[in-house]
């Protein structure tokens, strides 16, 4: 079973932030330690700030390895100007280089089916150039996700969807890529 943290948590936010704010915390964690505590237990209060480190490294690696804003702004200009044509292609080179078998779907809910393993995830992108993405879109994404016994379902735009599909969203569990993160989704290399 795949555990999953919680998007609120202080190690996931450290996770999206700069590499060097987990970082300051380990100094602080250390500093505190030699002014405060006894010279006995210094090294268990800077030990404290071990698991911050790994938050600082995992950060490091991440974003290391993450396009540049130049670059997702690139894409996002050039995939607003795609033709669903070649957009529906380069999705499905995407999943493909990551390893998933896709198949097309004719359907108004859902795009494709992606399939790795025993993982079934609907993919909804037809609509990716709308300027409005409202909660409806996502109810029948959900509908299709229950009709294709499909463990997951990712909705991706160039615009934000609305508060309430957010929120929608993450009480169905539904994946949104939107904006820069679908830029990023695109940019991502193909895993081996």
């Amino acid at each position: 079973m795949k555990l999953k943290m919680s998007e609120n948590s202080l190690f996931a936010i450290l996770l999206r932030s700069p590499w060097w704010i987990s970082l300051l915390i380990v100094a602080g964690f250390t500093l505190l330690s030699f002014a405060l505590l006894p010279e006995a237990y210094v090294a268990f209060g800077v030990m404290g700030g071990f698991p911050f480190l790994i938050i600082a490294v995992l950060a490091a690696r991440k974003q290391w390895h993450a396009p540049s804003t130049a670059r997702v702004s690139e894409m996002l200009t050039r995939v607003g100007t795609m033709s669903w044509r070649d957009f529906s292609a380069l999705i499905g080179q995407i999943y493909v280089g990551q390893g998933f078998a896709v198949t097309p779907l004719n359907s108004t809910a859902a795009d494709f089916l992606v399939v790795k393993g025993p993982q079934r995830t609907l993919v909804s992108c037809k609509r990716w150039k709308a300027a409005n993405h409202g909660v409806e879109a996502l109810r029948e994404l959900v509908a299709a996700k229950e009709a294709q016994t499909a463990q997951q379902c990712t909705y991706l735009s160039l615009a934000p969807v609305s508060d309430t599909a957010q929120r929608f969203a993450r009480a169905q569990g539904v994946s949104l890529l939107s904006g820069d993160a679908l830029a990023r989704f695109l940019l991502e290399k193909p895993r081996a």
